[in-house]
C-alpha cells in the first residue's frame, strides 16, 4: 500500500511515467485558423484610401493620353542636314537611313542633278544633288559626303548632304508655309521655313516627281 502511494506521488510530481493526455478542441483550432486567414487577407487587401489613390492615378493617366497624342500630332519630326552652309530638314518618316557616300558611279545620259548611283548592300540607288534639282544657285563650299536615303512604297533614292545635324521636333505653329520666294524653292517642293531659317523640304513631292525617276539608266547600269 505504501509503495502504491509513493508511485502516485512520483507521477503527480512529473518525475517519471507517462504524461496525461489532453483532448484537442478541433472547433477551437478551426476558429483560430479562420481568424488567422481573415487577418492575413485584411493586410493584403488595399484600404479605401489606397483604392482612391490608384483610381486617381488611372484617371490622370487616361486624361494624359489624348494630350500626349495631340502634342505628337502638332509637331513635325524632321531630319536636319546642312548643304553649303544652309540648313535643310526633311520629314523623318520618309528617311530610311543615313549612308556614307562611297563608290559613287556616274551615269551617262542623265540629268545634271543625278550625280550617279551607289550600291547599298546589294541595292543600286540613284543619288541626286537636291540643290541642282531645285535649280538653286551654287554657293559656299560643300563636301557631299553623306547620303540621306528617302523612300516610299514605290520609290527610293539617295539625296546628298554635307552633314547630318540631327532629328528635331518642330511645332507646326513655328513653320511658315507660304514663303517659297524666301528660299528660291518652288512651293510644290516646300513644306515651310522656320524662324531659324530651316528650310523644310516636301519629301513626298520630291519622291513623286517624275523628273527624278531614272529607272532605265539604273537598270542598264545594274545589268
Amino acid at each position: 500500500m505504501q509503495e502504491k502511494e509513493a508511485t502516485r506521488t512520483t507521477l503527480a510530481r512529473g518525475q517519471t511515467g507517462p504524461k496525461p493526455v489532453t483532448a484537442i478542441d478541433w472547433t477551437d483550432v478551426r476558429d483560430r485558423l479562420e481568424n488567422t486567414r481573415a487577418a492575413i487577407e485584411r493586410t493584403m487587401l488595399p484600404t479605401l484610401a489606397e483604392k482612391q489613390v490608384v483610381l486617381r492615378r488611372r484617371a490622370k493617366a487616361l486624361a494624359l493620353e489624348p494630350t500626349v497624342k495631340a502634342r505628337a500630332e502638332e509637331h513635325l519630326v524632321v531630319v536636319e542636314f546642312s548643304l553649303a552652309y544652309e540648313q535643310y530638314g526633311i520629314e523623318s518618316s520618309y528617311v530610311r537611313e543615313i549612308y556614307p557616300l562611297k563608290d559613287l558611279t556616274p551615269l551617262p545620259c542623265t540629268p545634271a542633278f543625278v550625280l550617279g548611283v551607289i550600291n547599298v548592300r546589294g541595292k543600286i540607288l540613284s543619288v541626286i544633288d537636291i540643290k541642282k534639282f531645285l535649280d538653286l544657285p551654287d554657293k559656299g563650299l560643300t563636301d557631299l559626303n553623306m547620303v540621306i536615303i528617302l523612300h516610299t512604297n514605290q520609290m527610293e533614292i539617295g539625296m546628298l548632304a554635307d552633314a547630318i545635324l540631327g532629328i528635331s521636333l518642330i511645332p507646326f505653329s513655328a513653320i511658315q508655309f507660304s514663303l517659297p520666294t524666301l528660299t528660291g524653292i518652288r512651293a510644290e517642293y516646300l513644306r515651310g521655313v522656320t524662324k531659324e531659317r530651316l528650310v523644310i523640304l516636301d519629301a513626298k513631292a520630291l519622291l513623286l516627281d517624275k523628273k527624278i525617276i531614272v529607272h532605265e539608266e539604273v537598270e542598264a547600269f545594274h545589268g
